[in-house]
This record gives structure tokens, sequence and C-alpha cells, in this order.
């Protein structure tokens, strides 16, 4: 992957978190930077390892998938980005706690990387430099969950949606284009 791809990536894995962290950050009105932080350390964290696990555990079975490793890669991203497309137009309101303990951040940056560790599988079947790609996907996703707490606490839900919904289709279109690259030999 190139490095624009790498980034693009990284901002639409980085969508979940910064959702959940304008939810965040609606419950709690009054939310200071410190919030954010810590909402940008634990979402970043484990955006940043999940990746390296979804990696090398395929590293460990590359040789047998190689022949479909491509459709696997497209299944995935397109998997992940219709799932944030669906959530983007789902009308459920999520209540969300206004509390940043350590349990509770623990169970949501888990629950808002998932897609991360499937992600960490198609940079090894792409062959990208998975050093880069934590290193971007970390990163992006704590400057976007710290916003994100700003966001939420400042003008409300009104991103929430649509930032769901481009990460969902950056994602889908990854996945068209890694697998079009193979089919098409390119």
């Amino acid at each position: 992957m190139s490095f624009l791809e790498l980034l693009l990536t990284a901002v639409a894995l980085s969508m979940d978190a910064f959702a959940v962290s304008v939810g965040k950050g609606l419950s709690s009105p009054s939310a200071s930077w410190r919030e954010g932080l810590i909402c940008g350390a634990y979402f970043g964290g484990f955006q940043a390892l999940m990746p390296l696990a979804g990696y090398l555990l395929v590293s460990t079975f590359s040789g047998y998938i190689q022949r479909f490793d491509h459709w696997i890669a497209f299944i995935l991203l397109a998997l992940i980005g219709a799932n944030m497309i669906r959530e983007a137009f789902s009308k459920e309101e999520e209540s969300m706690s206004g509390s940043f303990s350590v349990k509770t951040m623990l169970l949501l940056a888990v629950a808002t990387s998932i897609d991360a560790l499937a992600t960490g599988v198609t940079f090894q079947l792409t062959g990208t430099n998975i050093w880069m790609a934590i290193s971007l996907v970390g990163c992006t996703t704590f400057l976007f969950s710290l916003l994100g707490v700003k966001v939420g606490s400042t003008f409300g839900a009104k991103y929430q949606s649509k930032a769901e919904l481009i990460g969902g289709v950056i994602l889908v279109l990854m996945g068209v284009k890694i697998l079009l690259e193979h089919l098409l030999g390119g």
C-alpha cells in the first residue's frame, strides 16, 4: 500500500473510535482535554495493537492462503466497510456512559478495534510495512479520538454518522482496489 492508501485506511479505521469519542463527549458536556487524551490513548493504542495481532496471525499461515489472499482482503474490507455504512444509516440511538474508567475504556477500545484486527490481516496479505501502518493507524486514531471528545462535548452528534459513512466507503473502495489489482494483474 502507498502512503496515501495507508493514510486513508488509518482515517477509515479511526472513524468508529471517532464516533464513540463523540458519544463520550456528548455524555460529558464538560469534557476536558484530559478526557480527550484518555480516549485517544485507549483507542489509538488498541487500533495500533490489533492490526499487528492480525498481521502476525496471518504470517503464521501465509503459505496456505496465498492463492486466495486477495479475496480474503477484499471480503474483510468490504464487510467492515459495509457494517460501518449500515451503522451510519441506522436510526438506533446508542446510549453512552459518561465514565472514563479503565473498565469502560478497555471495553470500548476493544469493541472499536476489532475491525483493525481484520485490517492487519490485509496488511500482511498486501505486503504492507506493518510498522508504518500501525504507527499511522495509532496516531491517526489518537488524534481523531482526542478531537472527537471535544467535538461531542461542543457540537453534539451532528457528525457521528457522517464519519462512519465516510470510513465505511473508504474501506469498501480499498477492498475493491486490492481485488481488481490482483485480478487485472496490476
